[in-house]
């Protein structure tokens, strides 16, 4: 959905036009993750998703530490420092999550999906290190709006495969929205940090398509 199109719901301010955006575009509202979640999902398919998940986020440097190297903006110094430490335990949780699973599903078409992930990791490193004023910033807090609906599933995998899952350590949504509004000092920033956020959910929309074809694949083979 156009940065435009989203304005005109009715929303004021900048951390409002950047959570709608979210909930318009964001992981939350794929239809893949929305199939996985209803009913009891095959294993194979959350053990899948959680690996892919780990792949594109789960390394280091991540997204939050990339940003907090190239971002200028006092705004979002102390956010981003608090993100790259929460960021931290949910990796840790996620590689839990990924040991316990075991192996990757056999999957036709591995090699192609690999491609794809490392052009996702590539894309996402560029936005997070990006030197245009905002856009850094944007792509971290996108990623933290988004975190939730990919955290919900991990939690799923998590009980399935009987870990108790842990409360998740990134900055509440409150602190979030004020760092936005305090971000969007002026135009071109706000500008470049919607369009690093917008880039964020693109990257996982494509991921979540991925997935979608992957399950497709097992289930045709």
């Amino acid at each position: 959905m156009a940065l435009e199109t989203v304005r005109t719901a009715g929303l004021s301010g900048a951390s409002g036009t950047l959570t709608a955006l979210v909930s318009a575009d964001g992981s939350a509202v794929h239809p893949y993750l929305a199939r996985l979640s209803q009913g009891v999902a095959l294993m194979r398919d959350l053990s899948d998703f959680a690996h892919q998940i780990c792949i594109l986020h789960a390394r280091h440097p991540d997204i939050f530490e990339l940003a907090a190297d190239h971002s200028r903006q006092p705004a979002t110094a102390a956010w981003l420092a608090e993100a790259v430490q929460g960021f931290a335990a949910e990796r840790a949780y996620l590689v839990r999550i990924v040991a316990a699973a075991g192996p990757l599903p056999s999957t036709p078409g591995q090699a192609a999906s690999e491609a794809c992930l490392t052009a996702q990791r590539h894309a996402l490193d560029m936005l997070a290190q990006s030197d245009r004023t905002g856009c850094a910033d944007g792509t971290a807090i996108a990623l933290a709006l988004d975190w939730p609906a990919i955290r919900h599933m991990l939690d799923i995998a998590a009980e399935r495969l009987g870990i108790d899952p842990t409360p998740c350590q990134l900055p509440p949504a409150f602190e979030t929205a004020t760092v936005i509004d305090a971000l969007a000092a002026s135009l071109p920033i706000e500008r470049a940090m919607m369009f690093g956020a917008q880039q964020m959910l693109a990257q996982h929309r494509g991921l979540f398509d991925l997935l979608d074809a992957r399950a497709s694949a097992r289930e045709n083979h």
